[in-house]
């Protein structure tokens, strides 16, 4: 069976799932206040974009989850670098980190609203916090599992320290790195729906919130989806970064 025959049978499901939904909603089984008929939910964000306010909330929460991502992702690779490499630094460093991400989000809330109010620092300092865990732990990982073979091979090649970690180092942490970024790129939606919740006078949070004062199942439901749907465009474009950075490695490559 082809790659594109394994595609369209992964959409069976869902496909099912939202034709089973929308017949008992269309029946009366499921009450509109409940859970509203997907063509509702469609209507719906038909209506929102014509006004422009879903297309300006979803751009706002976009741009606070790159900011978020871009910061938070530098900071964790640059750590985790760091520990992987130095002992010592894992010594003054990892334990730290490692206190700080048993800390759920909600927990440190109240005192980054004290730091940063409730504007847009708020809201990417959480995002950068979330997106920077899984890239410091998954860096170090890949960094550490580097076959020590490899690197005596590379010494009697007589390469330097700098060619070590670009040539051979690096390319044998980053399947472990991307599987960082794909584990961030979660991570950084679920930090962001947990600072929009407060304060946002825009984004996809603070249309959820929103709807809820007003009973709008609708648009609550709506922007579950957005969001279901944003992660699994994020973590396709994360496996096609893999494929195209891994082509070398035997467990990745086109047909995977």
């Amino acid at each position: 069976m082809g790659t594109r025959a394994h595609v369209a049978l992964s959409w069976i499901a869902p496909l099912l799932l939202l034709a089973v939904w929308e017949g008992l909603a269309r029946n009366g089984w499921i009450e509109p206040q409940v859970l509203p008929a997907p063509s509702k939910v469609v209507a719906t964000a038909w209506k929102l974009g014509l006004h422009g306010t879903l297309l300006r909330d979803l751009g706002t929460s976009l741009l606070r989850a790159a900011a978020g991502f871009a910061i938070g992702g530098g900071i964790g690779f640059a750590l985790g670098t760091l520990v992987g490499f130095s002992r010592l630094a894992e010594a003054l460093i990892d334990r730290s980190v490692q206190m700080i991400r048993a800390i759920p989000f909600l927990a440190l809330l109240p005192l980054v609203i004290v730091w940063f109010g409730v504007g847009e620092g708020q809201k990417i300092f959480l995002v950068s916090l979330g997106v920077a865990f899984p890239v410091y732990i998954n860096t170090t990982l890949g960094i550490r599992q580097v076959d020590p073979k490899l690197l005596e091979l590379g010494r009697v090649r007589g390469l330097s320290t700098a060619l070590l970690i670009r040539r051979i180092v690096l390319p044998g942490a980053l399947p472990s790195i991307l599987t960082g970024v794909r584990y961030a790129l979660a991570t950084a939606w679920l930090a962001l729906v947990v600072a929009e919740t407060i304060g946002a006078q825009a984004g996809l949070g603070f249309l959820a919130m929103d709807a809820r004062e007003f009973l709008r199942t609708d648009v609550i439901v709506l922007t579950i989806v957005i969001y279901a749907l944003i992660g699994v465009l994020a973590d396709s474009l994360a496996r096609l970064l893999e494929r195209r950075l891994l082509a070398w490695h035997p467990n990745y490559g086109a047909g995977r």
